[in-house]
């Protein structure tokens, strides 16, 4: 939970009309008119800007936006048919098969949240350019600037889901939007970031928080060129590696970044002091008040895990992990016991936990029989970010959206595809601090990261029983281990550039 929440002015252009013997009484309440508006301080800038960056959030967190739809039609996670529902329309299971249309909501939201980002920026902008939002010299330069970079950041998203999509950049232009090729977004956002990254605050944190500041530019311009190969069609390894060290540079320099020594830290209540964060988007219950706002205690576990933690509302019981992920992990690495819930739970009285049904204890099992029936323990839980007691149906825990483990780990990748040596060193770096009691098992080389995924995909269900293997995934350690360091953090798709496309060999069919 934190102070700095986005909090947004929409200003209001007003024309004059005469009407006889009326004098309109100019008061607002709900607004701020334009006319009455100068901002002279920073904190008066920022009520401007922090506008445009609450469609982040919402286009991450809110129902079916880009977490679920990255998460739900990969290789870590599924909702299976539960007790209590969960089938919805076969929803769920044509994400896992790869079967989804363009009528499922997973694909429109993320689509229209990410335009909204994309119309809030260009709204701002047209304001300054027409002297409504009263700012001028350095002030107005590198506002223009973070609304620039911002509005490219939202096209990142749209390049990365959809491809092929309409540049708009005019507020006032009302005709239809002409779509782009993929080649012409990604130069798009490329140059939006280059020309203006200079202008954008160094200062890590306190009061640009929450905000992009060059060095998440830098990190955003990472993972552009780390993509380059599929979205622009040329392979841009170097400039992914020239990005990630600016950052990297930064960091050992002023010791402002760092990857913390336990990664559970990152994802605590009270996250916002943590130096791993480059890029933020705040969350509090008090503050924001969407209904799913940020959910993942209610979305993924049962109803009786509400005696665990106090939650103020009941838990659904949905989404879990996907058994042959978890059995990926080493059993030593501290990120399977930090990021799952599983095993005998208990109340937060420390009672033993028991089920509502048959007052038997009350345990999450790794097992999952099929997507379309599943009992209430199946399946290993999201536990990534730290459940507060008593917390409302939504978390207060910030979203890392950009965190220097991510830096670290594309370079490593950039490295690795580009046949330089230094990946294992990167990757061994980010792996310590998950296995203190085993030092050795941190270890990994360069060579390693180029054998395939240890992952034993296939078919795992009531049907039928498959061992499809994952070794001839190229480069499958490196993606074995983007999986277990991002898991739970919107990362993972099973379509996407870095792996096959996977075909009928889905988990739970």
């Amino acid at each position: 939970m934190k102070t700095i929440i986005y909090r947004g002015l929409i200003l209001l252009i007003l024309f004059s009309t005469v009407q006889a013997c009326t004098e309109l009484k100019d008061d607002s309440y709900g607004n701020v008119v334009s006319s009455q508006y100068n901002p002279k301080t920073e904190a008066d800038v920022s009520y401007l800007v922090n506008a445009a960056y609450v469609p982040w959030r919402e286009t991450m967190l809110l129902w079916n936006g880009v977490v679920r739809g990255q998460e739900l039609c990969a290789d870590q996670d599924v909702i299976p048919a539960r007790g209590n529902g969960w089938v919805d329309g076969g929803i769920y299971k044509r994400w896992h098969q790869h079967a989804w249309t363009t009528d499922d909501d997973s694909v429109l939201q993320p689509w229209s949240r990410t335009y909204t980002g994309i119309n809030t920026c260009n709204r701002l902008l047209s304001q300054i350019e027409d002297g409504i939002i009263n700012v001028s010299g350095e002030t107005k330069d590198k506002l223009v600037a973070e609304l620039k970079v911002l509005r490219a950041s939202y096209y990142y998203i749209l390049v990365d889901f959809y491809g092929n999509v309409p540049v708009v950049t005019d507020f006032k232009d009302t005709s239809l939007p002409v779509q782009s090729s993929r080649k012409e977004v990604f130069d798009f956002i490329v140059k939006e970031i280059s020309d203006n990254i200079e202008l954008l605050s160094e200062t890590p944190r306190g009061y640009y928080y929450g905000r992009l500041t060059k060095w998440g530019a830098y990190t955003l311009l990472a993972k552009m060129y780390l993509n380059a190969v599929v979205w622009s069609g040329s392979a841009q390894w170097q400039n992914c590696i020239n990005a990630c060290n600016k950052v990297i540079e930064f960091a050992e320099r002023t010791g402002e970044y760092a990857l913390e020594a336990n990664q559970k830290d990152v994802f605590v209540t009270k996250n916002e002091n943590s130096k791993e964060i480059i890029f933020a988007l705040p969350i509090d219950e008090i503050y924001v008040k969407d209904w799913n706002a940020f959910d993942f205690h209610l979305y993924t576990l049962a109803s009786e895990s509400q005696a665990t933690y106090n939650f103020t509302n009941t838990p659904w019981g949905g989404v879990c992990a996907i058994p042959q992920f978890i059995e990926s992990y080493d059993p030593d690495d501290a990120r399977l016991k930090e990021n799952f819930i599983y095993g005998q739970q208990y109340k937060s009285s420390g009672e033993i936990l028991t089920r509502s049904d048959n007052d038997k204890p009350f345990a999450y099992v790794k097992n999952v029989p099929s997507i379309d029936q599943s009992d209430v323990v199946d399946g290993y839980r999201w536990g990534k970010f730290e459940y507060a007691l008593g917390i409302t149906n939504r978390l207060s825990n910030d979203w890392p959206l950009f965190r220097y483990a991510d830096v670290l780990l594309m370079k490593a990748e950039a490295l690795l595809r580009s046949n330089q040596s230094g990946a294992g060193a990167l990757v061994t770096k980010v792996r310590e601090r998950a296995f203190k009691n085993n030092p050795d098992k941190a270890v990994v080389t360069d060579d390693e990261l180029k054998l395939g995924s240890v992952y034993d995909y296939g078919r795992r269900d009531t049907y039928q029983t498959t061992h499809e293997g994952g070794s001839d995934i190229v480069y499958g350690r490196m993606l074995d281990e983007l999986g277990w360091e991002f898991t739970q953090e919107g990362r993972r798709r099973g379509y996407d550039s870095f792996w096959r496309i996977y075909k009928e060999i889905m988990v739970l069919s």
